[in-house]
Formats: C-alpha cells, structure tokens, sequence
C-alpha cells in the first residue's frame, strides 16, 4: 500500500492522547492515584488504537488488491471477449502490438497482423488523431470492402519497458449505415433554373421560321443535356426552365463544367448573334421550397454577374462556372427610370443622405459620390461624402470637390458620419457591392436603409437586404449609372461644372479614355455631362502624374514577360502606389501581341495584383480564385501572407486552369 493511502486510512486521533495526558498531568497535583489509573486507561487506549489501525489498513490493502486485480482480469477478459475488432499498436511506429481475433477476421487471418505495421494493413488509417487526444476517427476507414468508425486512446503502461504509447482502438463496422446514408444524400433533389438571358436580343427582328428553329434548337439542346439523369424538366416561361434531379448527377455536371453552357451559345441568329444561358441551382435546402429560392438567387447572381455562366447556391456559399465572356450591353431604359424613381422616395424619406465608396476610393467611386449628392441637392435633402482617413487614388478630385462653394462642410470622417446617422439616414454605397470592401463596414452595419449602385460583377459575398439595388454589370462605371439617374431625376444644367467635371473623370478612368468598356449609353452619359459644363482639358489634367510616377510605370513595364500568348505578367520587387500599377497594367495593353495584363507588387504586408484585358479573356474570374474581385476588364486582388513569387505562382496555376478550357470545357469561376 503507497503511504499516502496509508496517511489518508490513519484517523487523527494523536491530538485526542495529548488531551488525555494533559488531564492525567493536572490530576496528579490534586490525587496522585487518580492520576495514575488515568495514565493507565490512556496507555491502554493507544495501544488497542494502533492495532485497530494496522488491522483497518491490512483489510483495506486486501479489499484494494483484490479489486484491482478484479479490474485487470476484467479488462483482459474484456479485450480477450471484445465484441468488437480491437487492435493495439504503437501510434508513434505503427507496430502492432495485439489484437484479438475479430479484428485478425477483418484483417485477413492471423498471418497478417503480428510482427507487421498497421499502415501495412489499412493504408489509409491516420493515427495522428490519437495523438492529439481525440477519442474518435474523424473518417470512416475502409479494409477489405467493408467501412468501419474507429474509437481509441492512447496509454502509456506503467513499469520497466513502457516509455512507449500505446493506442487501443475498436472498429465499428458501419459499412450498412454508411451505403444508406450515402444512398440518402445521392438521392437528395436539387433545382436547376435554366434561363435564355438574352432571349429578346436573339429572337426579335427575326423571321417566323428562323425563330421556329432556334427556339427548337435550344429546346433539344436543353432536353439532350438533361436526359440522362432521370430529372424532371418543364418550361415555366418562354425563356425561363425548371430542372429537378438528384444530387449523385451534380458532380457531373461540374466535372463537364456545365456544357450546356458551350452548347446554347453554339445557336446563333441570322445576324450572328449567339444565345446565352445562365443556370441558377439549389444545393442542400431544408426543403423543396428552399431549394427553389436558392435557384432563384443562383440565377439572380449570374445576371448581375453579366449572364452566360452557372452559379451554384449552397446554405453557406456561392459557386461559379463560366463567365468567361464579356458583358453585352442590354439598351433597355427601363430599369433606370424605375431605379430613378425608387432612389427619389428614398431620398424623400431621408432625414440625410450619407454617401462612400470602396477602399483606397478612385475617381469612378468619388464621382459617382458627387453624382448622388448632386441629387440629393436637387430633392433639398442634407447630403455628405465619406473620405477616408489615408491617402487614396483619388485625393486630388477629393481636394477639388472640396474647393467648390456647395461642398465646403460635404465631406466627412468617420467620427461626423456616426453622428450623422439615424433611423430615417439614406446611406448610399458605389462602385462596389461587397461588404467587406466598403469604406467603413461599422457605418455600413449601422444603418438602416442602404442603397447600392455599382457596375462591378457581383461575388459570392454581396450586400444583402438594400432598399434600393441599381446593379449593372454591363456599364462601364458608376458614373455611368449615376448619370442616367440624374437624366430621369433633374435636368443636365442643374449640375454645376465641378460635379460634372468629377462624374467625367470616373467615366473616363474606367473606360480608359472611351476606349474600353463602351457602349451607347457611355457616350450619351458623357454627352450630358458635357452639356453639364463639364470641361474635357480640365478632367484631363487630373489624369496627369508626376515623373518619379512615370518612371516607376515603365519600370515596371520592363519587368513584363509573356507567360503564354497575348498573356503579360510584370513583377515588381518594391512597393508602388496603387495608380502606378493600374497604370502599367493599363500600359501593356497598348504593345502589341498583349490582350491581358497582370501586375504584381508588395503592398505593406500584402501582394497586390492589378489585372486588365482588352481581348475574351475575363480577368475577373481568374483574379477571383485569388480572392479579388472587379469586372471583366479591370479587376484587381490583394493577398496577405504571401510573397511576391508565391503569388506569382498561383496566378499561373490559375491562368493555366483557365486556359485549359480549350481542352476540358469550361473553367469554374
């Protein structure tokens, strides 16, 4: 028996014979004789009590062997009659050190398991989870056609020899629930909205007959891609199918990415015009109603991220196929008179209109700021522009704005904008539509109604629940789009010149000098703000860099190599400013042979990546596997812990996979 069992069986009785003798002491003054039987009675005490004690614990050592020997020969006898495989190893080498004879059943027979290692007898067994003190397998392991869930602990034994760990586990042989549950999620139904997204463009202005055919072309090509997977098909609208099947054909689909895709956009009119389609699906819902509306949102995300391309919509997230293609510009008006309306009762409502842009804001984001106010002016309505605290692209349109009469207490930091917000405040956000990318997120959670107005593709993280959405990924800028809210709102000479000036300078930032990104309602825009008062050489001047600036861009653009054809890449070592790099990004476009730009540059603690096409290749989604966002032509990424040639390397990976699609179908996006 160890001494502190025996300490812990001893009763304190010592302090009880010193009382007794302490008595017998102050007895002996008065009545010696008295004393001395008390001396006796005390001698006679502590005598019967040590034997009384020596007796308790030799019974209580007995009572303890004979228990712990009963929970050894239990627990061998358990281990030896296991109803389940059990095999004990060393997880640190992997030697088998025992087993009994189920688990040799499952293994193949006793041959196989003794003086072997266990990795020998399931290759796919990892026994790192013991190690970190989990008392489950986190997956099933398979062993000889059969799925078993593994439970185990490590134990290092006691006594000479057992400096080593010791793992004991059981099999649970779940081969029977696991084909059922697997056979449950095959069979779990998934909705598909398939939609013709240019259904007007491709069929107006045509004949009878070449109407006929190409509806009935792209029927039979919906109807071949849909068939071999048992689901159900029927046409909703005349644009518009609903497709139900079971999830076990998703990953195929996935794996063709989405050929339908490829195979719609074969169908051309007689004016060479092809049909697209964007398909909306609905993974995982509760119900065959959740299923639905997540389809509906799938397909609602693949418009606003400019048409022709798959979206998948899980409980949790987004996933893209296709996009690879440019935006068409859609002619419609209508739209923007009804966005025109919406936005003046938000702002009649307003107690104030608040509005910011994106991180490190450029001029697109702060001229459409002005755009908004200038509205708000219009509809007498108290309007301000958040800045940002730290230098940004567009800090001398910020220094301008702010020298005009009708600016002078505009803009605002982010302490004045809080104060500013109440129940009945408008914030407006532009030329972004990603939470996460917005100036200041703690103004944006504080409000309570949002507008947003924004040209670029929608991502997989959006605002959700805005009063008013204005999103077009077709336009070339926000400005554009701000613009035509203006022309359905008050008239072109209600602007004064520096605001017209402003919305100029986005427009002509995004679509590089009317070069890029264009379309009919670009240059009316630009019309109106030029009747508006504003001044081409003056916009022109806010464009022009210093020559240390200049120097940095061609700098850069001597860096540039072809990865592949009509590909260039630049690395920078050093760090440059954001516009610098754009500006190279942009000025590789201009050298022959170059439909794309990548420009990549340390950026503080982060790698930057400015991309820029001019040709069908989409930088957007080849920027989004990285983790950036923009649109087709112009799109942009920032990394954090990584260097430069890492990231250097991922882009590749990416442009390669991209690329690939000449050969496997369609990348996902």
């Amino acid at each position: 028996m160890s001494k502190r069992l025996a300490r812990t069986l001893t009763p304190k009785v010592g302090l009880y014979f010193v009382a007794l003798l302490l008595m017998a002491a102050v007895t002996f003054f008065w009545r010696w004789d008295v004393a001395l039987v008390e001396l006796i009675l005390t001698a006679v005490l502590a005598i019967w009590t040590i034997f009384s004690v020596r007796r308790q614990r030799l019974d209580a050592g007995k009572y303890l062997e004979g228990l712990l020997s009963s929970v050894d020969q239990a627990a061998r006898d358990g281990a030896l009659n296991c109803p389940l495989p059990l095999v004990m190893f060393r997880p640190d080498t992997g030697e088998v050190v025992w087993s009994n004879e189920r688990f040799l059943r499952i293994a193949g027979g006793p041959d196989t398991v003794f003086d072997t290692d266990l990795a020998q007898l399931v290759p796919d067994f990892d026994s790192r989870w013991l190690m970190e003190g989990k008392n489950a397998c986190p997956d099933e392991i398979d062993l000889r056609n059969r799925r078993y869930q593994v439970f185990g602990a490590v134990t290092r034994p006691e006594g000479k020899g057992g400096d080593y760990p010791v793992a004991t586990t059981y099999w649970l042989d779940v081969t029977e629930l696991a084909d059922e549950r697997d056979v449950y999620h095959a069979t779990k139904p998934v909705a598909a909205i398939l939609l013709l997204d240019n259904y007007e463009e491709v069929i107006k202005s045509q004949a009878e007959n070449v109407r006929a055919y190409m509806l009935n072309e792209i029927s039979q090509r919906i109807a071949a891609w849909t068939d071999d997977v048992g689901g159900m098909l029927c046409q909703m609208d005349r644009d518009r199918y609903l497709f139900l099947f079971e999830e076990q054909y998703l990953a195929g689909y996935k794996a063709r990415k989405f050929s339908l895709l490829d195979s719609i956009r074969e169908v051309e009119n007689s004016s060479g015009i092809p049909a697209t389609m964007s398909i909306g699906v609905g993974v995982g819902g509760e119900s065959l109603g959740e299923l639905y509306r997540f389809a509906n949102l799938s397909v609602e995300m693949a418009l606003s991220r400019g048409g022709d391309q798959a979206v998948i919509k899980t409980s949790s997230d987004f996933e893209f196929y296709g996009g690879r293609g440019k935006e068409a510009e859609r002619r419609t008006k209508v739209k923007s008179r009804v966005m025109a309306s919406a936005m003046a009762e938000l702002m009649a409502d307003a107690s104030c209109v608040l509005v910011m842009g994106h991180k490190a804001p450029d001029m697109d984001a702060v001229g459409a700021a002005v755009g908004v106010c200038a509205i708000a002016r219009r509809k007498g309505v108290p309007h301000y522009i958040l800045q940002p605290d730290n230098p940004s692209p567009a800090d001398e349109l910020y220094r301008r704005v702010g020298e005009m009469e009708q600016y002078q207490h505009v803009l605002v930091d982010h302490e004045e904008a809080l104060a500013l917000l109440g129940p009945q405040a408008l914030l407006v956000v532009v030329d972004t539509n990603r939470p996460e990318q917005v100036m200041d997120e703690e103004l944006l959670h504080a409000c309570y109604r949002v507008a947003v107005i924004d040209h670029h593709r929608r991502a997989a993280t959006y605002i959700e629940g805005a009063a008013l959405n204005f999103h077009e990924p077709y336009a070339s800028s926000a400005c554009e789009l701000v613009s035509e809210l203006i022309g359905n709102l008050m008239e072109p000479t209600d602007l004064i010149p520096g605001e017209a000036e402003a919305m100029m300078a986005g427009l002509m930032l995004d679509t590089k000098n009317f070069t890029l990104r264009t379309g009919a309602r670009t240059f009316e825009a630009a019309a109106m703000l030029r009747r508006a008062g504003g001044d081409t050489a003056r916009v022109r001047k806010m464009f022009q860099t210093n020559l240390n600036d200049a120097v940095e861009k061609y700098s850069i653009i001597q860096t540039a190599k072809m990865y592949r054809p009509g590909v260039a890449i630049a690395v920078s070592d050093r760090t440059v400013g954001r516009v610098t790099a754009s500006q190279a990004a942009d000025e590789l476009l201009n050298i022959a042979g170059i439909g794309c730009s990548f420009v990549i540059y340390p950026d503080g603690d982060r790698v930057a990546v400015s991309a820029r096409s001019m040709d069908d290749t989409n930088v957007q989604v080849i920027v989004e596997a990285l983790g950036g966002g923009g649109n087709a032509g112009a799109a942009g990424a920032q990394i954090p812990g990584r260097t430069v040639e890492e990231v250097r390397g991922e882009l590749t990976a990416v442009l390669d996979s991209y690329f690939a699609r000449d050969e496997t179908g369609p990348e996902q996006g």
